[in-house]
C-alpha cells in the first residue's frame, strides 16, 4: 500500500508522540509498504531521516508557531499534488494545521483515513478554550470523518465516545517499542561512572518532558520525604525542558533537595538505555499520561517502575512489572520506600517487565495490528 503519515512533528525531542509514528513508519516499511511522512520542520529530527532512508519524508517551513500549533501553509500545494496517489492516510494527534489541510483533500479525493489522537483529546487542562474553539470550527468533523480512530488505551476510548464516536469506529492498540535497541543492553554502572553517582547510591529515576503535567512536583516532594528515611538516594531526571524545569528547579531548591538531584537534559539511545539500567526504580508521575511510552523502556531493560493511576499503562503495570500508586505525595513516597527496601521484589518486576513488553508491545505486533485496520478501510 502507498502510506501518507502525517505528524505535526517528527523528532524524538517531541516524546512519545513524534516517536511513535516514527517507529510505526519502520516498522510498515519492512512489510512491504510504500511510505510518506508529512511534518513540520519545528525540530526536525535529522536522525529519524537519516535512519530510515527508505520513507520519504516531507518536512514543511513553520511559518508560524504558537501554542503548539505549527502553521505549515506549503503542505496546502503538496497535498492537492499528491493525496489522490494514496491508498489510505494515517494522521497523528488531533488538532493540528496538517489535519485541517489533509482532511479536506482528504474528503475531496474520497481517500480514506486513519486517525490516532495519542492523548490529544481530552480538553480538561491547558487551553482549553482553543481545543474548544478549534473542536466547533474542524475538530469534530476530523473525527467523524475518519474511518477509524485508533485509542492507545481503555481511556482514551472513552474520550472518543464522549466525543459521540460510535463505538464500531473505535480501536484499542497501544504503542509499542523497538526491542531491537535493547536486545544487548550495557553493564550495569556506566550510567553512574558518568555522573559521579557511586554503586551505593539508589537512584530513582524519571525520563520524559519537564512539564507541569508530569507531576514532577509530586516527585519532588514524595521524594524529599523520602529522603529523610533513607541514605544514599538520588532522583535523577532525564529529559528537556518544556516550560517547567525553573519552576521545578525553584521547588526544588525549597525542598532542600538541590544535592539528591540531577538533571542530565534530554539523553538519547546508549546513553538513555545507560540510564534505565542503573536505576534501581522508574517513576512516571503524571497528572494526567495517556500511555507514557518511557514506562515500556523502563521494563525493556528490567528496571521495575512506579506510575500513578492516571496513567493509562497502569492496568499493564500493576503487579506484572511495577507499583501503581494514587496521584498523592505520601502514596509515592511509600512506594518508592517499600520498592528500594526489598531486593527481591525490584529484582522479580524486573524481570516480568522484560516478559511483558516482548509479549505485548513489540512494534512489530503493533505494526500489524494497524496494518490490518488499513486493509479494511481500503478493502485490500
Amino acid at each position: 500500500m502507498k502510506i501518507l503519515e502525517v505528524t505535526p512533528f517528527f523528532s524524538p525531542v517531541h516524546g512519545g508522540s513524534a516517536e511513535s509514528p516514527y517507529q510505526l513508519s519502520k516498522e510498515l516499511t519492512k512489510r512491504g509498504h510504500q511510505l510518506t511522512v508529512y511534518t513540520s520542520d519545528y525540530k526536525l529530527g535529522l536522525e529519524y531521516i537519516s535512519s530510515i532512508p527508505e520513507i520519504k519524508v516531507c518536512s514543511f517551513k513553520t511559518w508560524l508557531s504558537w501554542a503548539k500549533f505549527y502553521i505549515t501553509p506549503d503542505i496546502i500545494n503538496k497535498a492537492k499534488e499528491e493525496i489522490s496517489n494514496f491508498d489510505i492516510i494515517h494522521l497523528h494527534n488531533v488538532r493540528t494545521f496538517q489535519n485541517i489541510i489533509i482532511h479536506y483533500y482528504a474528503k475531496k479525493y474520497n481517500i480514506p483515513y486513519v486517525l490516532h489522537a495519542r492523548g490529544s483529546l481530552a480538553t480538561f487542562f491547558q487551553k482549553r478554550w482553543l481545543k474548544r474553539i478549534f473542536d466547533v470550527i474542524w475538530g469534530h468533523r476530523i473525527l467523524k470523518d475518519a474511518s477509524k480512530l485508533v485509542a492507545l488505551t481503555p481511556m482514551e476510548a472513552e474520550q472518543y465516545r464522549n466525543m459521540s464516536i460510535s463505538e464500531d469506529k473505535i480501536e484499542i492498540i497501544p504503542n509499542g517499542i523497538d526491542l531491537s535497541e535493547f536486545d544487548n543492553l550495557p553493564e550495569r554502572g556506566e550510567f553512574r561512572a558518568k555522573y559521579g553517582l557511586d554503586n551505593e547510591q539508589r537512584i530513582i529515576l524519571y525520563v520524559g518532558r519537564i512539564h507541569k503535567t508530569k507531576g514532577l512536583d509530586l516527585l519532588a516532594e514524595a521524594f524529599a520525604n523520602l529522603s529523610k528515611l533513607l541514605n544514599y538516594v538520588k532522583l535523577v531526571i532525564v529529559g528537556p525542558d518544556d516550560g517547567y524545569l525553573p519552576s521545578l528547579k525553584k521547588l526544588i531548591a525549597d525542598l532542600g533537595i538541590s544535592n539528591d538531584v540531577l538533571f542530565t537534559g534530554h539523553l538519547y539511545g546508549e546513553d538513555k538505555v545507560e540510564a534505565y539500567v542503573d536505576a534501581d526504580v522508574f517513576v512516571l508521575p503524571s497528572v494526567y499520561e495517556i500511555f507514557g511510552n518511557v514506562v515500556l523502556e523502563a521494563c525493556a531493560c528490567g528496571t521495575p517502575v512506579i506510575v500513578t493511576d492516571c496513567c493509562g499503562t497502569a492496568d499493564a503495570v500493576d503487579g506484572q512489572a511495577g507499583l501503581v500508586v494514587p496521584y498523592d505525595k505520601d502514596q509515592l513516597r511509600d512506594g518508592l520506600l517499600n520498592m528500594l527496601n526489598d531486593d527481591k521484589m525490584r529484582l522479580q518486576l524486573g524481570e516480568k517487565g522484560k516478559l511483558l513488553v516482548r509479549e505485548r508491545f513489540s512494534w512489530s505486533i503493533i505494526a500489524e495490528r494497524i496494518e490490518d485496520i488499513y486493509k479494511r478501510c481500503t478493502d485490500q
